[in-house]
């Protein structure tokens, strides 16, 4: 810092600051003393100032940002709380509003009904620190353990139908690991593996982040698995069978840490099923979890509405409802001394 400040010509300086941004783009997601972000977009600034007293005021600003290495954490994510304003990337408010699903990197949107890469990012930031474990009992093609790679966090995925679960595994194979993490996809059934066996293999007895994204009852069939959610005869049945589940990854997940759920609703013969709802109650029941926040996420389009906007309009009039355009992500924590 010492030595751009005491550069005297603007052109020299901005040359030499653009070699270091290029340079630190290696180092995104860095550690908590310093935010790498938010010293690209500080450098960024001098690479743009008019004048040499502009460029050199940014250079001190950032000199005396640098200087500064005290943290502060909550113990539950990375999140440096001296440091929160730099953050904001990180989505706080309860409405999530994403004009398009990310399609970098290894995420391609080929599997009906995965969810954009956005929620299991946003989850991860907050719930998780890097190298703590992430389970997906539902990884279908392998969203989470991607974003898992990406951020440093170790992912473990179950999936049913080995076809998808084979496609999915070279899918993540092709995000780079930076970080170096265990990423792997086990094929079985959720609500019978026998999941303290799989941790024991990886050398661990808890994970720190359940993040479940099960079929929304029978809107899509994803086989012709009997075990498969998508094929309960009735929602009574597939809250059951997602019970199951839950009571089977409930005593992996280590004690104050969280569970997400991403769900949506349903609409069948003229009647709109809360299926969200039934899914939040399902877990209080078990009265191991509380209640931390429900999150409503927009999507604007799917797979099934893809250009057909005015189609699902005109239903909409002539039914008198109303157009599916949100699901949900229920978060809950794990109160301690409740594992099963």
């Amino acid at each position: 810092m010492d030595e751009l400040l005491n550069i005297r010509n603007i052109e020299n300086l901005k040359l030499k600051v653009g070699r270091i941004k290029e340079e630190l783009k290696k180092y995104l997601g860095g550690n908590l003393e310093v935010r790498v972000e938010y010293v690209i977009r500080t450098l960024e600034r001098v690479e743009n100032a008019k004048s040499l007293d502009e460029a050199k005021r940014q250079l001190g600003k950032l000199k005396n940002y640098l200087s500064d290495t005290e943290i502060k954490t909550n113990g539950i994510n990375d999140i440096n709380l001296k440091r929160w304003k730099e953050y904001d990337e990180i989505i706080t408010d309860s409405l999530w509003i994403f004009d398009r699903r990310d399609t970098s990197g290894a995420h391609i949107g080929w599997y009906w009904g995965n969810f954009i890469p956005q929620i299991p990012r946003q989850l991860m930031l907050r719930f998780t620190k890097r190298g703590d474990w992430v389970l997906d009992p539902f990884v279908g093609s392998g969203t989470t353990l991607i974003e898992c790679r990406r951020l440093g966090r170790n992912g473990i995925g179950v999936e049913l139908n080995p076809e998808v679960a084979e496609k999915a595994r070279r899918l993540v194979e092709k995000e780079f690991n930076r970080f170096n993490v265990k990423t792997d996809i086990v094929v079985g059934d959720s609500a019978e593996i026998n999941f303290k066996k799989i941790l024991r293999k990886k050398g661990i007895d808890k994970v720190q982040l359940i993040i479940m994204h099960p079929p929304y009852h029978d809107i899509i069939k994803f086989s012709d698995d009997p075990r498969d959610l998508s094929n309960a005869s009735s929602v009574e049945e597939f809250l059951t069978m997602f019970g199951r589940v839950l009571d089977n990854v409930s005593p992996v997940l280590e004690d104050g840490r969280y569970l997400a759920i991403v769900i949506g609703d349903k609409y069948s013969k003229g009647e709109w099923i809360p299926l969200g709802f039934y899914v939040m109650n399902e877990v209080m029941k078990r009265e191991m979890f509380i209640l931390k926040s429900i999150v409503v996420k927009n999507y604007e389009e799917t797979r099934a509405k893809r250009n057909q906007k005015n189609l699902w309009r005109y239903r909409a009039l002539r039914g008198g409802f109303y157009v599916f355009k949100h699901e949900y992500i229920l978060i809950f924590r794990k109160k301690k001394g409740k594992a099963r």
